[in-house]
């Protein structure tokens, strides 16, 4: 045994052993104070008067088969009948059934795409993530839309439901990073017009409401354009949650810019390096890792605010649900309505919750 193998045994038998267990952890973070032995049961209090009457209201209790409000008697327990008999139109809206295999298309290419990124030991990620960006779009576009490749035209009149929440989130997130990351370097810009520029749209649209640049964009818009010249509502509303969210993109951006210390600029510059290299290699690989849990919060409340289409007409996945429950054959019990914003929720934070998950491991891998 040499010797360093030998000092690396005796420091291995002399130092202490640590405990371990549950017991040992029950003891270390529940019970290690008064304190935090008063905060357990009162929460194992509250935890013994919330879960079991809702587990009672939505699996034990709830009506999960049938097709009718007759199959809901209980109107003290969930309705998820009323889930799976409007779960078409929950899905697709009013997207014409013969086509929907496109969606369901769009879907599993979206899906095995964020899957290979996902995977650790998938080559070529960059190619995958390029290709995600920039063909896929235009594919999914492609295929939602139709008239292509003998593929039946549906407007967009016809789109709604978590198809169309997914669109326009994905849509806005999208365009709003690039976007939102130059209106940043602007900002940051010795030129004092680009930077002047910059600085009056971030604040201009910071300080303007979402559902008032909705409004703009689909009911003030038609009127400043030439008679005949019409362009699609929710086209419209696209390019307003673009533009709306690049602005708060920008900040993420700026505050990332700002942690990188001046040093690294300066031996930047030392190396030779000019400003497009020196932000591409140099400074922005730093903002990015600084800025994305912030990025990734911004995000979710993009998917979230997309729901405000629905006041200029367009029928996303929180409208469909309330459009099937103004259906004359569910309108019975408070029982359907509450089921229904139920599983809205859980739809959204799932979602939201795959985001946040994704977000913390790229931490890990960066």
């Amino acid at each position: 045994m040499t010797a360093a193998a030998q000092n690396q045994w005796m420091s291995e038998r002399s130092a202490p052993l640590v405990p371990r267990g549950p017991l040992v952890w029950l003891r270390a973070n529940l019970f290690s104070s008064p304190l935090n032995i008063a905060l357990t049961v009162l929460s194992l209090a509250f935890l013994y008067l919330i879960v079991p009457p809702l587990l009672d209201w939505a699996v034990f209790d709830a009506a999960w088969r049938g097709s009718r409000i007759e199959d809901c008697p209980d109107r003290e327990a969930a309705c998820w009948v009323f889930v799976q008999a409007r779960w078409p139109n929950l899905l697709y809206g009013s997207y014409p059934a013969p086509e929907r295999w496109r969606i369901d298309l769009v879907f599993a290419l979206g899906a095995l795409g964020v899957a290979l990124l996902m995977l650790p030991r998938v080559p070529r990620k960059g190619w995958i993530g390029a290709a995600l960006l920039t063909a896929y779009p235009l594919l999914a576009f492609a295929l939602l839309i139709g008239g292509v490749f003998g593929l039946r035209p549906v407007p967009t009149t016809e789109w709604g439901g978590l198809m169309l929440t997914v669109v326009a989130a994905t849509w806005a997130i999208v365009t709003s990073i690039p976007l939102g990351l130059l209106l940043a370097l602007g900002r940051r810009s010795p030129k004092r017009l680009t930077r002047w520029f910059c600085i009056g749209f971030i604040e201009f649209w910071r300080g303007v409401p979402l559902i008032a640049v909705l409004f703009l964009a689909v009911v003030m818009f038609p009127l400043f354009v030439p008679p005949g010249l019409e362009f699609d509502k929710l086209l419209r509303a696209l390019v307003a949650f673009s533009l709306f969210n690049a602005a708060y993109m920008a900040e993420v951006f700026r505050g990332g810019l700002q942690s990188v210390p001046a040093g690294q600029y300066e031996a930047a510059r030392a190396v030779g390096l000019g400003y497009f290299r020196m932000m591409a290699f140099v400074i922005l690989p730093q903002a990015v890792r600084v800025s994305l849990p912030a990025l990734v919060n911004t995000c979710i409340g993009i998917f979230k605010e997309t729901t405000l289409i629905l006041v200029i007409g367009l029928f996303d996945f929180l409208a469909a649900i309330q459009a099937s429950m103004a259906d004359p054959a569910w309108l019975a019990g408070e029982h359907v309505r509450t089921s229904g914003y139920v599983f809205a929720a859980l739809g959204f934070w799932a979602f939201c919750y795959g985001m946040s998950r994704y977000s913390r491991y790229l931490e890990r891998r960066i």
